[in-house]
């Protein structure tokens, strides 16, 4: 794969797919512009050397309809502080408009599309829309490794119409540290999982059975594989269709030797709510009714001492219900072991970074990942869409 100081970008007209899908409040002030800083690099190294840049980006979920509370407009304004440099807002991302201004566009000159999801066409990644795109640029750029799981028409359909192609900075570096902490990983590797459903992650679990040396299994999602396991659980979440499958994942594990940590210990509450009556008990002693909403503080030991010699770590899933502060011990403590480890440490998905970031630990992470759908798509072992129609 091929990445952006492979291409020739000087006077090019240089498309780059972003994830500008940036958090806003209701005055349209943007109120965590991490994604946008991570894309800086590439930005600007296109416009060092010389490109017209054009970016492209979706936001929210508009259903293929002009939405203005989804605009990208206060985006522009954003990018313009984040470079230091003029952005023009196209009123659209096709149309004779756009193509008028891109046309218009001199080197150094930065045009931020309108939301690419106004299209139906970007969501089916149809042909057509694939096409209009495509032909504002002679370059392709994808770094957006966050929507690189899905197929759709900027991220798939484009770059198989523009014959210079190649991965921005942050897409190269979230492969560069998926390749170090799954294929090529320093031992002990250790995976931690958590979450609500063992459905939802079940492909991952799978794969990495062929992968990891150990793996910890927190969140609701453990309270499948305790109930499998025979354990009464109460009124905890539980996908009782998985049951069997729960428990033919934990005789394959010891089959390969691969321990499988679960909780020995819970805090459980009568109800699913901030100031519910909660108590820490052994997962023998879940109380009929009551729910286990956390792991408890033996667990958090036992959890400690399995990643105490690892050199890898791989985590996805918070431990508990951490939103709530009665149920956020068991998150906070994971973060707290793994930012305190020696080892290359890498966290995916909304829940494990939120958790990390509100712990003030990131700075003792070693990569925080960008996207949870294309980073739980690695975990299963495929290929992502965005990475294969660069390299195609």
């Amino acid at each position: 794969m091929k990445n952006i100081r492979d291409l020739h970008l000087e006077g090019k007209r240089v498309l780059i797919r972003v994830d500008f899908n940036v958090p806003m409040d209701e005055s349209g002030a943007i109120t965590d512009d991490i994604r946008m800083r991570r894309a800086l690099p590439t930005l600007g190294y296109a416009l060092e050397k010389g490109a017209k840049l054009i970016v492209a980006s979706h936001f929210g979920r508009p259903k293929g309809k002009r939405v203005e509370k989804f605009s990208l407009a206060p985006v522009a304004a954003h990018l313009a502080s984040l470079l230091g440099t003029r952005v023009e807002m196209a009123p659209d991302c096709i149309g004779a408009e756009t193509e008028a201004m891109v046309a218009a566009m001199e080197q150094g000159d930065v045009l931020l599309l309108e939301n690419l999801r106004f299209h139906s066409g970007e969501t089916e990644n149809s042909d057509e829309f694939a096409g209009r795109l495509a032909a504002l640029a002679d370059v392709y750029v994808n770094d957006a490794f966050a929507v690189s799981h899905r197929a759709h028409a900027s991220v798939v359909g484009v770059p198989a119409l523009v014959e210079e192609r190649g991965a921005g900075f942050l897409l190269q570096k979230e492969m560069d540290y998926f390749h170090r902490s799954m294929d090529e990983p320093t031992r002990p590797l250790v995976a931690i999982v958590g979450g609500a459903k063992v459905s939802s992650k079940l492909g991952a679990l799978t794969n990495m059975l062929d992968k990891v040396d150990r793996m910890l299994i927190g969140g609701a999602m453990a309270n499948t594989f305790l109930k499998g396991r025979g354990y009464e659980v109460g009124a905890s979440k539980v996908e009782d269709d998985l049951l069997e499958t729960a428990r033919d994942f934990l005789d394959k594990a010891e089959a390969k030797g691969i321990k499988i940590y679960l909780p020995v210990d819970v805090i459980a509450a009568d109800r699913f709510a901030p100031d519910a009556i909660t108590k820490q008990v052994t997962i023998r002693d879940i109380p009929e009714g009551w729910m286990a909403l956390d792991v408890g503080p033996a667990t958090v030991i036992q959890f400690r001492e399995a990643i105490a010699d690892a050199r890898t770590i791989i985590w996805n899933g918070p431990m508990g219900a951490f939103e709530m502060d009665a149920f956020s011990r068991g998150t906070m403590a994971m973060v707290s072991a793994v930012a305190s480890s020696h080892a290359l440490s890498i966290t995916g998905g909304g829940d494990s970074n939120a958790a990390v970031n509100k712990s003030g630990e990131a700075d003792n992470i070693s990569y925080m990942s960008t996207g949870g759908g294309a980073f739980l798509m690695l975990m299963e072992g495929k290929t992502l869409p965005g990475v294969a129609a660069l390299e195609q």
